[in-house]
């Protein structure tokens, strides 16, 4: 079984991010990325499932900038056999990139595509939904387990009654949910063997993908400070307060 799992490389969850000075766009300048969250734990599935004899490949795909290396490098150094960065400077919405993957698919004819359910920067939680319309295959997304069988995949998903399993057919779809596994560290012996692995490059336009914005953005503006709460010493000062000074109740 083959196994193509796509990555994004996003600021870091650990950085507070910021506007730039003329609220034209989040500020990159000198800070750290990473890998998506979502995404690693997608590639710890696919490892996973490789170290149990179910997958023969694992090829990593990103979509973005050149420095996107960084993170293939380190999909690689987790357990991927190969790597895959269609590269171009414009970024890119959900639509524009289930397009790019497809095309990759096409060339590339997986019998599953993992994924996280949603990346940290946009938090869209579209483009795995939109990658397995446009390949008309199954779809299991916020998947907490995953199952190999005989020609198809159970997948356990978080909904608002419970768990719900789903059994599908390969080739498909599953987007990575934060209980689905905990993704490993890469060992330092792994990261020198990762620079020898294959990573290709490629573009929109060998890809024959149409990557025009549906959208314009605007501004990026920080959200309104709170004030600080204060303490109320019983009811009867709460709802004073409530009353005269927030004016929430009449």
């Amino acid at each position: 079984m083959k196994i193509l799992v796509a990555i994004k490389r996003v600021v870091d969850y650990n950085v507070k991010v910021r506007a730039n000075a003329d609220n034209s766009d989040v500020d990159l300048a000198n800070v750290k990325m990473s890998m998506n969250p979502f995404c690693e734990i997608a590639v710890e599935e696919a490892v996973r499932l490789k170290e149990k004899g179910l997958a023969s490949e694992i090829i990593t795909v990103s979509i973005g900038c050149q420095k996107s290396q960084e993170q293939l490098r380190t999909s690689l150094a987790l357990g991927a056999d190969r790597s895959i960065l269609v590269q171009t400077e414009q970024p890119l919405e959900p639509l524009a990139v289930a397009k790019c993957l497809k095309a990759v698919c096409d060339k590339e004819s997986p019998d599953l595509i993992l994924m996280g359910k949603q990346t940290i920067d946009g938090d869209n939680n579209q483009t795995g939904q939109m990658l397995a319309s446009l390949l008309g295959c199954s779809q299991g997304t916020f998947a907490s387990e995953v199952v190999v069988e005989e020609g198809k995949i159970a997948v356990t998903r978080e909904i608002d009654g419970g768990l719900q399993t789903l059994s599908l057919d390969l080739p498909a779809v599953v987007t990575a949910d934060l209980r689905l596994n905990e993704p490993r560290y890469a060992s330092l012996p792994n990261i020198m063997k990762s620079k020898q692995k294959p990573l290709a490059t490629l573009t929109l336009d060998e890809l024959g993908v149409n990557a025009s914005a549906r959208t314009k953005l605007l501004g990026v503006e920080p959200p309104a400070q709170r004030q600080a709460g204060i303490m109320v010493s019983d009811v009867t000062q709460l709802i004073d307060k409530l009353k005269n000074e927030a004016k929430v109740i009449s």
